[in-house]
């Protein structure tokens, strides 16, 4: 499986071995999670190689976003970068509270922006489609990051859209403690 990181982490794909079943060692597997998701659907449109299986890991979608908000969001990372990168990893993290901290590789301005005004292009999903490629897609309903809600009505157009409704940003409901 080649896998894909989100924004400002490496290495956590083991979080999500749940959704991968016994394709973890598929060499046609491509995965990706929020911002890894974005670069994952660029990868199967540019690579000639063979792609059975394309899984979005709570895409980072940002489609129903006013310009401002993108401003905000990059106004503060410019202002306090370990600030806004603390407070990201939380509310990724909500609601199981996972430690993060072990995946942090700081991301830039410019990945940031990226991830925020990625457009999601209905074509690319189609071709994703026409190209026989199974796409699955899995957000959780109380992801603090995007709208899950609203980006499960678009991805369900095009393949298997599975919305958790306890799950957060990382797919993951609370944890127990006991």
């Amino acid at each position: 499986m080649i896998f894909f990181s989100g924004f400002s982490l490496s290495g956590e794909a083991s979080l999500f071995d749940g959704f991968f079943g016994h394709d973890r060692d598929n060499p046609y597997v491509v995965a990706g999670f929020s911002r890894g998701a974005q670069r994952a659907l660029e990868h199967v449109l540019a690579t000639p190689r063979r792609v059975d299986r394309l899984v979005l890991l709570s895409p980072a979608w940002f489609l129903d976003r006013k310009p401002a908000f993108i401003r905000l969001q990059l106004r503060a990372f410019a202002k306090d970068k370990e600030a806004y990168l603390r407070n990201f990893l939380a509310n990724a993290a909500s609601p199981s509270g996972t430690d993060l901290t072990p995946y942090l590789v700081p991301g830039t301005a410019g990945e940031l922006e990226a991830l925020l005004t990625y457009p999601w292009e209905r074509e690319k999903l189609e071709a994703v489609q026409r190209r026989g490629i199974r796409l699955e897609i899995y957000l959780g309903g109380r992801d603090r990051i995007v709208d899950a809600a609203k980006a499960h009505d678009f991805f369900k157009n095009y393949g298997e859209s599975w919305y958790f409704k306890t799950y957060g940003h990382l797919l993951q409901g609370a944890k127990e403690h006991g």
